[in-house]
């Protein structure tokens, strides 16, 4: 039997408790461009905040999960306290915009090494009865779930991808919007039997990649030289346990930790109404939790 234990211990205790650290400023590149400069082109007054300032707002929200009154009350408070001659968005202002606000949330490490990446998806309520009233009465009508897919970088465990979508989409059917983003070399490709389907194995190919998914139990070979040949092959032989082995297959429970980490950190709600507004959510919450693991993350020496 394996046992794990952490090599870096200090090193990763110091992150966890920078991780509370509440020292906030405002550099002088964040003042100059917190007010918008440029004009949309477009008829209309132009917006009087930048994206930084509106992202910078939905994040101290996120961080501290607070409503938008509640955001616009802090971070003009923030601004107060040191005396800065800024103007804070209103929350009205913060819920209109976040619907059209990208955020780059992957991190900006390069490598030329080729990096594994672990595929998964979770459930995110957003309204209705909490789990007590739907295991007693059951569940009601009115609620609702969104699913956050999540690829994530097994060395690092940085989130190198990430999608939010409705229930009745598959996982296999976003895939490719995690992985068609990503400039970087990819070695392998590890997910579950539900993405066990002709294009998650195209999606992975088109990365010139290895695609590590379990076949089904009952799985027929497919036209000849296909890559998932070869594993439907060796599990018939060596059986699912002894292929997942070889293939590494245990790294998928690392998107697992990183839904937990999500869950714990950031909530497993989403308080936005719109969906568009839920997708900018889930996204800074996914910049937030990457920030966090690059102040540092446990580094494990497997003794037998």
């Amino acid at each position: 039997m394996n046992e794990k234990r952490i090599t870096n211990w200090r090193d990763y205790n110091k992150a966890l408790i920078v991780r509370g650290n509440i020292q906030l400023w405002f550099s002088e590149d964040a003042i100059e461009q917190w007010n918008n400069t440029q004009h949309h082109g477009g008829k209309g007054r132009a917006n009087h905040f930048s994206e930084l300032a509106i992202e910078t707002c939905l994040t101290l929200r996120a961080v501290f999960r607070l409503s938008l009154r509640a955001a616009q009350g802090f971070i003009s408070s923030l601004i107060s306290m040191m005396k800065l001659e800024l103007d804070t968005p209103t929350y009205s202002c913060l819920c209109k915009r976040s619907a059209e606000l990208a955020v780059h949330y992957r991190p900006n490490t390069s490598t030329s090494v080729g990096i594994d990446i672990v595929v998964d998806s979770t459930g995110l309520k957003v309204y209705g009865n909490g789990e007590w009233h739907a295991r007693k009465h059951g569940a009601n009508k009115r609620r609702t779930w969104r699913k956050l897919h999540l690829a994530v970088n097994a060395n690092t465990h940085q989130i190198v991808g990430a999608e939010l979508s409705t229930i009745s989409v598959a996982d296999s059917e976003v895939l490719g919007d995690l992985l068609r983003p990503l400039r970087r070399k990819i070695s392998s490709v590890k997910a579950d039997g539900a993405y066990d389907t002709r294009g998650c194995y195209a999606e992975v190919a088109a990365k010139k990649a290895d695609a590590v998914i379990p076949p089904r139990c009952n799985a027929q070979l497919w036209e000849d030289g296909h890559a998932r040949n070869s594993a439907v092959i060796l599990t018939k032989h060596i059986g699912s346990s002894e292929w997942k082995k070889c293939g590494n297959y245990h790294q998928c429970s690392l998107a697992e930790t990183a839904m937990y980490r999500y869950k714990q950190l950031m909530g497993d709600k989403l308080v936005s109404r719109g969906f568009n507004q839920q997708h900018t959510e889930a996204m800074i919450k996914v910049k937030v939790l990457n920030r966090m693991a690059g102040l540092g993350m446990p580094e494990y020496q497997g003794n037998s």
